[in-house]
């Protein structure tokens, strides 16, 4: 005579899985069908139509701009380190990384021993048309104000708050430029976008 535990179990079907405590607590409620499922969106204070134009992720440049921004990225890879002469002798010359031209007569690095190190020269220097954007595409701008915010435009501009901005004042230009539109590229909360 088969015994009835084994008689309940079947080869072919999959052992039952036993729900944690956890899982079961968030098991979702079934809802009605006039009753729709509340988005996380819905329930914050602010909806995303009163918050503005959302700020992009990369700025919006021209073809020309953006083949040189790659260029660019290729460049700095290929760019040698220029290490100052001495610096692995003296730690006050090292430690700050502050490049200076060597003047020494017999000065092997001036007269471009192949075992020093690189000497700065002007050939190594980025596209002057994407010169100073950050990688992303933006031109950065130092903003203190509420009223240097205006002027941005947020496509190809990026705000950067200036480290004298307290952090209440920080707060405030934060949000206005959410608002505006405009990416702060160096901000204390951080969204969703990364604004």
């Amino acid at each position: 005579m088969p015994d009835e535990s084994t008689a309940s179990k079947t080869p072919d079907a999959p052992p039952a899985k036993k729900r944690s405590p956890r899982r079961a607590a968030r098991a979702v409620t079934p809802t009605t069908e006039n009753e729709a499922p509340a988005s996380p969106k819905e329930e914050g204070t602010a909806t995303e139509a009163s918050a503005g134009p959302r700020a992009p992720n990369r700025a919006t440049l021209p073809p020309a701009e953006s083949r040189l921004l790659r260029t660019r990225r290729t460049l700095d890879g290929r760019r040698p380190i220029f290490g100052r002469q001495a610096a692995n002798r003296y730690f006050r010359i090292g430690r700050d990384g502050a490049w200076r031209r060597p003047r020494g007569l017999q000065s092997k690095q001036r007269r471009h021993y192949g075992y020093r190190a690189k000497i700065v020269r002007v050939g190594y220097r980025s596209p002057a048309r994407v010169r100073g954007l950050v990688p992303s595409g933006f031109r950065p701008i130092l903003v203190r104000t509420s009223k240097d915010l205006e002027g941005l435009d947020g496509r190809v501009d990026a705000a950067v708050i200036a480290r004298t901005v307290g952090t209440r004042r920080r707060l405030v230009l934060e949000e206005e430029a959410r608002k505006l539109g405009i990416r702060v590229l160096n901000p204390i909360v951080k969204g969703e976008g990364g604004t």
